[in-house]
């Protein structure tokens, strides 16, 4: 008995052709937009996260092959319209990748053929080059193609161009940060950062009415976002990380109680606190 061939990439896009065929189709999938698919895209990209958050290698398997699935779709419904279909993608990517590498793809191929230098001596040099020199080579590679491919000269060009409005709002203040300290305009370390964040609390304490507080608490947020980012921790990896072991720790509280014969939701706060504690004892007992 011989073990079945492995699926390919044409044959994920066979698959997406055979549900969308408006006469033997999948109904589901055949009456799917651009906009009814946005939803299931941003949950896939959270399950990949919550996937590696969980060290879930199996399941970050799976989860990477939804997340695959959507690209298809997507490219699936611009083919129907003429648009473009995931070969122009695939094409679009790999262009896109080795011109903003050109450290490791000198001659902007990436086959090598006889007489191209990108194993030569030069490309060993680029090797070499330091994280701030790359994100600069990058930095400036990508301004370069906003300059060429921009459709909007209406206003003049900015720092916090092309940072999409739909992200989540740690990622946005994340991004926001990171562009502003491109241009020098940031704290040259914690010490600014941690009393900026003190300085944030007190406004939130001294807020009194619910706009203000909401304001301030915002202003808040956005400084433990550039707290994070000055450790070099990415906000959201850290705050998804942060909810998964809380829940978890909930979990286990409930299951103590239960242990214990106790209802978890009648106990007081103060007894319910000693389960988390001692949650917290087994999790470093462990």
């Amino acid at each position: 008995m011989t073990d079945k061939p492995a699926y390919n990439l044409d044959d994920l896009i066979q698959l997406m052709d055979r549900l969308r065929d408006p006469e033997t189709g999948c109904p589901w999938d055949i009456k799917q937009t651009f906009d009814t698919i946005v939803p299931h895209t941003l949950e896939e990209a959270y399950e990949v996260a919550e996937a590696i958050a969980n060290q879930d290698w199996d399941e970050l398997k799976k989860e990477l092959g939804d997340f695959i699935f959507q690209a298809i779709f997507y490219s699936k419904l611009a083919d129907e319209k003429g648009w473009f279909d995931f070969h122009d993608v695939i094409d679009g990517l790999v262009t896109k990748m080795l011109r903003r590498h050109p450290h490791v793809f000198p001659n902007g191929k990436l086959h090598s053929v006889s007489g191209d230098s990108d194993h030569g001596e030069e490309q060993a040099s680029d090797n070499q080059l330091t994280d701030e020199v790359l994100h600069q080579q990058w930095d400036a590679i990508k301004a370069q193609e906003r300059e060429t491919g921009s459709k909007d000269q209406t206003s003049a060009p900015s720092a916090m161009d092309n940072i999409t409005d739909g992200l989540p709002g740690l990622i946005k203040a994340w991004k926001l940060q990171k562009k502003a300290a491109k241009v020098g305009f940031d704290w040259d370390d914690l010490v600014g950062v941690k009393a900026q964040l003190i300085s944030e609390l007190k406004e939130v304490e001294e807020a009194t009415d619910p706009d203000h507080i909401e304001e301030e608490i915002g202003d808040l947020l956005f400084c433990c976002v550039n707290l994070a980012r000055h450790h070099g921790v990415h906000p959201e990896t850290a705050l998804i990380k942060a909810n998964l072991k809380f829940e978890q720790r909930f979990r286990s509280m409930e299951r103590l109680a239960s242990e214990r014969n106790q209802e978890f939701s009648v106990l007081g706060l103060q007894e319910k606190d000693l389960l988390w504690q001692d949650v917290k004892q087994q999790e470093r007992e462990k």
